[in-house]
């Protein structure tokens, strides 16, 4: 056990965390003036979400070969490319290898995912959940770090706004490399098999996954379809203002990492059980909030339920899934977790706007509830799994 590792990965997830913030920040800003249509600006962004759920299984599998270190360090590595990329396609005016460097961005954020996994496996079972919350605490300062890093780096290319942003972007990715090199993964010395473990379909019929990746499912699902429908919400239709949606959105973000700090030990304390069933409640009351109201208030408390609920609910998940598969099969179940994860994230953004416009704001929330619903019912059902041996160094 290395429990040196957790600082390093916090560390990580702080600087490596941000290229996808900047595409989110800076994508729609700069395909209104690169992309050929104005109906392609949100294309930057829902590329980068595809990318990332394409690269889930790739992203474990080389991990699997090479170590983690080496494929963290790799990640990085693809970060500092897309950052570059994406750099020299605003000082080109090409709007298509913004897309492409775009798309790398979720390339190496599905590596930077990996870093809760490799934080349970870097100490005690009961000690998993801990690890996991407090790297997740580093998206807090990801997020407060990486836009005020690019918003002061904007003007660095005076010719190309915003080439610098990601400019700046690449060199936290660089350190980020830096501070991954101290990692020391307690895994296996040589390079487990491609046969090791049971098989894909064998592991999907497992009662453990399947419940765990719905937490994760459902946590990024539901976070994601409602936070992203909200400023559409607030702007287009009960028409706030953009210092209200920016504060608001804010907030949900602080909710969304601060509750890592004691998350971790409430799942320890109380089981990942009963964490999804309270992290599923806290979501549903973020919904019926919006019976109440559509007032800047309403939508701010909702907002703050929606990232508390998300977070426990996904440590959760992701604590049940770490802690049940950690031998050589644990590559594969990450791998089929955070691809079926982020694949449901791709296809919520999608559908987020048009539903909030079509259904409304109040039927938007309340067509989540049945989905909670079934994740209390999935919850609420004991699923036994032998712990399987962990790797050996």
């Amino acid at each position: 056990m290395s429990i040196s590792n957790i600082p390093i990965l916090f560390a990580a997830q702080v600087l490596n965390g941000s290229g996808l913030t900047a595409v989110v920040l800076f994508g729609g800003i700069l395909s209104a003036e690169l992309a050929p249509n104005p109906s392609w600006a949100t294309a930057p962004v829902s590329l980068a979400v595809v990318g990332m759920a394409l690269s889930t299984v790739p992203a474990s599998s080389l991990m699997r070969i090479i170590g983690r270190r080496r494929g963290l360090i790799a990640g990085a590595g693809i970060g500092i490319v897309a950052s570059l990329l994406c750099a020299y396609a605003i000082a080109q005016g090409s709007f298509l290898l913004f897309c492409f460097g775009s798309m790398l961005f979720g390339t190496t954020t599905a590596f930077t995912m990996q870093y809760r996994f490799v934080a349970a496996e870097s100490v005690a079972r009961e000690r998993a959940s801990q690890a996991i919350s407090y790297v997740l605490l580093g998206g807090l300062g990801s997020a407060l770090i990486g836009p005020q890093a690019a918003m002061a780096a904007r003007s660095w290319i005076a010719e190309h706004e915003y080439a610098g942003s990601f400019v700046i972007v690449g060199l936290l990715y660089a350190l980020g490399a830096i501070v991954l090199a101290k990692l020391r993964p307690p895994e296996s010395r040589t390079a487990e098999s491609a046969s090791d473990g049971p098989t894909i379909s064998e592991l999907i019929r497992e009662p453990i996954l399947r419940k765990a990746v719905l937490a994760g499912a459902i946590a990024f699902g539901v976070m994601s379809f409602i936070m992203t429908a909200a400023p559409v919400s607030m702007h287009s239709v009960h028409h706030h203002s953009v210092e209200a949606i920016t504060w608001t959105i804010q907030s949900h973000i602080l909710a969304m990492y601060l509750p890592s700090l004691f998350s971790g030990r409430l799942v320890t304390l109380f089981g990942e059980r009963s964490m999804m069933i309270f992290g599923s409640l806290l979501l549903a009351a973020s919904a019926l909030v919006s019976l109440i109201g559509h007032d800047v208030p309403h939508y701010w408390i909702g907002l703050v339920l929606l990232g508390a609920g998300w977070n426990l609910l996904f440590t959760a998940g992701t604590a049940l899934l770490a802690t049940h598969y950690t031998g050589p099969e644990r590559h594969r179940a990450q791998g089929i977790n955070d691809f079926i994860v982020f694949t449901s994230q791709a296809c919520v953004s999608f559908l987020a706007g048009l539903a909030v416009l079509k259904l409304g704001w109040q039927w938007t929330n309340l067509s989540i509830v049945p989905l909670l619903a079934l994740m209390i019912w999935v919850a609420s059902r004991e699923a036994t799994h032998p712990i399987r041996a962990v790797a050996s160094d």
